[in-house]
């Protein structure tokens, strides 16, 4: 468990690894990501069990990992959500060339209505992945009517046991051609199909016409000449 995670997500580190003892959840958050390719965009379902022994879920707090900067929640009809911001150590630049001095830190859910027992909710956030493999965790705190969770542990590299309290995690892979903007830009540079047409195809036409206007020339000048005798 770290405390530099504790610390981050608000929660002093010795009191969550009390908590952790004393009281351990009895389901555990998940998360499913609808992409896994390094620097692709996908959209993460965070889904929850009512845990906390059984206590109705007030809260849902998703830390979002360093380098990432900018995450897009969706709306959920029993809660509000609000993103948490912090400032940058270092200005950093974008994508798209524009600077940044602080990234979105965490995204936070409150119920409007607690979610009761024996019930599940799901939470939607819309992001871009890292461009380095591996596994990526985002620590969860679920807060209770009656204490709380702390999702945020994560197995020893090399490891087989999962932790008592996992942190929502899932492999980020290896990038392909179309992630990110890479279908959108070969879309754009697509050229349309032009239908088969044999190469002299176009100078046979052209010859074509040429012979008819030859002919339609020959036609009037005979009968010019023709009317020029009549008259004389």
């Amino acid at each position: 468990m770290s405390r530099r995670t504790l610390a981050r997500l608000g929660a002093p580190a010795a009191a969550a690894v009390t908590f952790l003892v004393a009281a351990p959840a009895s389901a555990h958050v998940t998360v499913t990501p609808t992409e896994t390719a390094a620097g692709a965009y996908t959209v993460l379902t965070f889904s929850n069990g009512h845990g906390c022994e059984g206590s109705p879920t007030k809260q849902i707090t998703i830390q979002v990992p360093e380098g990432i900067n900018d995450v897009t929640p969706t709306r959920q009809p029993f809660y509000d959500v609000k993103v948490v911001t912090e400032k940058l150590d270092q200005p950093i630049e974008d994508a798209h060339g524009n600077k940044l001095t602080e990234r979105d830190a965490r995204v936070v859910y409150t119920a409007k209505t607690p979610l009761p027992d024996g019930q599940r909710d799901a939470f939607e956030v819309s992001l871009q992945l890292p461009e380095k493999e591996g596994m990526l965790a985002f620590p969860v705190i679920q807060t209770c009517e009656k204490g709380e969770t702390a999702w945020i542990e994560e197995a020893p590299e090399g490891s087989t046991e999962e932790p008592e309290n996992p942190a929502p995690a899932f492999e980020v892979t290896a990038a392909t051609a179309e992630d990110g903007h890479g279908a959108e830009e070969s879309s754009e540079k697509a050229e349309p199909v032009a239908a088969d047409v044999d190469e002299g195809g176009d100078s046979n036409l052209w010859a074509g016409i040429g012979a008819g206007a030859g002919i339609l020339g020959l036609i009037a000048g005979t009968t010019a000449l023709a009317l020029g005798r009549r008259k004389a």
